[in-house]
């Protein structure tokens, strides 16, 4: 017989699934519980709303990523580090979401995505209040290692760079196919991890440009 608990990972596992597949304006609450064969009133509760729902999946992963990534960050030698070494302390911490489900990494990098590009303004806010300080170390570890970069642009360039992830992970399988049909490379999900670090790094701290 199914526990409490049982049922509420059901939930979890298939609204995740469906919100990367679909987006979470796509997928309604009715569609998540016929897929995860349980009725409406065990959405409602163990998570009340749609919302509460969305943030449970993410939480599952941040949760694990944030203090990871804070750590790896922590560890940095704050005198000689660069902004490829704040990027690479991502990428293991990354990697490991694939403990949690065997995709876990490009569902977690995908739903990230969703949360900006679908205007889920509830979810940032979760996210920047419940992972401030995780959030906060890493932005001064990169405002660390580009001091030229005033305060204004640093925030474009971490949404821009924000962008590349999200679009580079949403279009991994086809970039993928891609490289080693043209170009005989072959590559997994690390790989396509640490080719967009230098990109990233380089954009981040390439000097402001003067106007006149």
């Amino acid at each position: 017989m199914a526990t409490r608990q049982d049922t509420k990972i059901k939930i979890l596992n298939a609204a995740e699934k469906l919100f990367a597949e679909r987006g979470f304006s796509e997928t309604s609450l009715r569609l998540i519980t016929s897929k995860a064969e349980v009725n409406l009133a065990s959405v409602n509760y163990h998570f009340g709303s749609k919302k509460e729902l969305i943030r449970a999946v993410l939480a599952r992963y941040l949760d694990l990523f944030m203090p990871a990534a804070s750590r790896a960050i922590g560890s940095l030698d704050k005198q000689n580090s660069t902004l490829d070494d704040v990027f690479s302390c991502l990428v293991q911490p990354l990697l490991d979401m694939n403990q949690l489900h065997e995709q876990g990494t490009s569902n977690f990098l995908q739903l990230l995505g969703r949360g900006y590009f679908e205007s889920q303004g509830h979810l940032r806010w979760f996210i920047t209040t419940h992972y401030q300080e995780p959030l906060m170390k890493f932005v001064h570890a990169v405002q660390a290692c580009a001091p030229h970069i005033p305060a204004a642009e640093m925030f474009w360039r971490l949404h821009f760079t924000l962008g590349t992830v999200v679009f580079t992970m949403a279009s991994s399988n086809a970039l993928v196919e891609i490289a080693e049909s043209d170009f005989n490379e072959k590559n997994d999900i690390e790989a396509l991890i640490r080719k967009m670090i230098p990109y990233m790094a380089a954009g981040v701290s390439v000097p402001v440009a003067k106007t006149n």
